[in-house]
This record gives C-alpha cells, sequence and structure tokens, in this order.
C-alpha cells in the first residue's frame, strides 16, 4: 500500500513532473484530495513503484484516459443541473443580447470534458438566434476528452435532460436509438483546443464562462489565482458561472459581484 507520507518523496515528486510533462497537468496545483486519487488508483492497478505506474499511463493510451477521468470531475451530460440552464437560456443570454447590442456573443466552456457542455451552449445560442458567426469555445486539458468531444456522438442517457423538441432539432439517432449525434449545424458553432487553465493564456473579452466541477480539487491560492485570469477575461457585464460545489467566497475581492447562486458578474 502507499502510504500517505510517499506524497512527499522525491519518487512522487519524479513522478509528478513525468506527469505535467506528458499531459501538462500540474498535480502539486490541486489539494490532498487528488494526490489521494492518484494513489487509490495505483492501488487499483496493483501498482507500487511511482517508475511503473508512468510507464504504464504513457505507454498505454487506455490507461492514460482512465487515469485523467479518474483524476479530473467530466461533465457527462447535456443541460447538467437543468435549473441552470434555464436562467442561461430566460435571463442571462437576454441580458447579454440587450447589453451588447447585438447577436454577436463569446461563450466559453473552459473544462469542457466530452463536449456535452459546450454543445448544450451552441444549442442555446441557435435557440436564442445568435448571430452564426457568434463562436462557442470549448477547451480542455485532456486530448483525449476533446477528440471524444469533437465527434459529437453520445449515449442515451447523456442526453436525457434534453427537452424532446430540441433532441428532435438538434441529435440524429444511430443504434435503434442507443447513441445521438449532434448536427453539423450545432458542431459548427463549437471550437475546440487544448488549453492549460492554470498556465496557458486564454482569449478576452468573453460574455460568459461557465467553469463547473474543475475546480474542485485546485488549491485555494490556483483557485483565486483562475479566478482573477477569469474575470480579466470578461467583458464589462460579463457571467461566470461555476459549479454546485464551487462557491466564490471572496468574489469582492476579485471585482464580481454576486447575480445569483453559483453565478458571477463582472462590474459594467
Amino acid at each position: 500500500m502507499i502510504e500517505k507520507t510517499s506524497y512527499d518523496s522525491p519518487e512522487y515528486d519524479i513522478f509528478k513532473a513525468n506527469v505535467k510533462k506528458l499531459t501538462g497537468l500540474d498535480l502539486n496545483s490541486y489539494k490532498n484530495q487528488i494526490h489521494r486519487r492518484v494513489h487509490m488508483l495505483m492501488q487499483r492497478w496493483n501498482i507500487a513503484e511511482y517508475g511503473l505506474y508512468f510507464k504504464t499511463i504513457r505507454e498505454n493510451d487506455q490507461k492514460l484516459r482512465e487515469f485523467l477521468d479518474y483524476l479530473t470531475i467530466n461533465v457527462s451530460e447535456f443541460f447538467r443541473n437543468p435549473a441552470k440552464w434555464t436562467e442561461l437560456r430566460e435571463t442571462i443570454i437576454p441580458r447579454l443580447v440587450q447589453s451588447r447590442g447585438k447577436k454577436q456573443l463569446k461563450l466559453w466552456s473552459a473544462g469542457c470534458a466530452t463536449g456535452e457542455e459546450p454543445y448544450s451552449l451552441a444549442i442555446l445560442s441557435l435557440e436564442a438566434k445568435l448571430a452564426a458567426q457568434s463562436p462557442v469555445l470549448a477547451s480542455d486539458i485532456d486530448q483525449g476528452a476533446i477528440s471524444i468531444a469533437k465527434k459529437g456522438t453520445y449515449l442515451k442517457r447523456q442526453i436525457l435532460n434534453v427537452p424532446q423538441e430540441l433532441v428532435s432539432r438538434y441529435f440524429s439517432t444511430q443504434d435503434g436509438g442507443e447513441t445521438y449525434s449532434v448536427t453539423q449545424e450545432v458542431k459548427g458553432r463549437v471550437t475546440f483546443q487544448r488549453l492549460n487553465l492554470i498556465e496557458d493564456s486564454f482569449a478576452d473579452d468573453l460574455d460568459l464562462i461557465l467553469c463547473r466541477n474543475v475546480v474542485i480539487y485546485f488549491s485555494a491560492e490556483t483557485k483565486t489565482a483562475l479566478y482573477h485570469k477569469f474575470f480579466r477575461a470578461l467583458r464589462p457585464g460579463g457571467f461566470l458561472l461555476v459549479g454546485s460545489t464551487e462557491q466564490i467566497f471572496e468574489y469582492r475581492k476579485i471585482g464580481f459581484e454576486s447575480a445569483g447562486a453559483f453565478l458571477y458578474q463582472k462590474p459594467v
């Protein structure tokens, strides 16, 4: 068994450095919960040495996929937490359209996982009749997740929150209705890219950022630094929506105003 004291061992430091080089994931930016998950998976695979652990994820794409999935919390369904999507559709997007004076908004799913969230945003943009050139940006640190997202094909259980009229409008079915693919119209609204939120620079002049269930294991210092980056990336009047376990307690120090539960606005 890997003991907690190994969190600070030279071997684990080498493992973390190698993981960062391979995936861009900096495990030092996370709280101890993430390190427990690293070691739980190590035990599950019955691996006792960090060198073998890293060799396994480096040389086996399936194991690397499992490693990243286990460490991160990926959105696994469309319109997750439907009440927040209703608020976006009925309140936030109309407010942004009204304030901008034209229907060209920049929307970003930060930590897009396998694409359910940015495609949900794209569907909202189509329903709101936003300009065709209004981009939905989608980023994730996991290139494997992005590859899955670009295919745009999902299991039936992943679209359970999608109203039937939207399913008919924006999805096609395969395998006798067991899998669903988003239409080219929806795909055409989304631009995917691999991005490390902590280390990389990213777009600015954004109107809406969704970053949900991404920072749950980040250290307090890393969270604060990222929220400052989000604040700078938003246009005045823009919104940041975080996950239901990721309330920003010191949002005023960053510059945000509260706009509702887990929703923050950059003052105009």
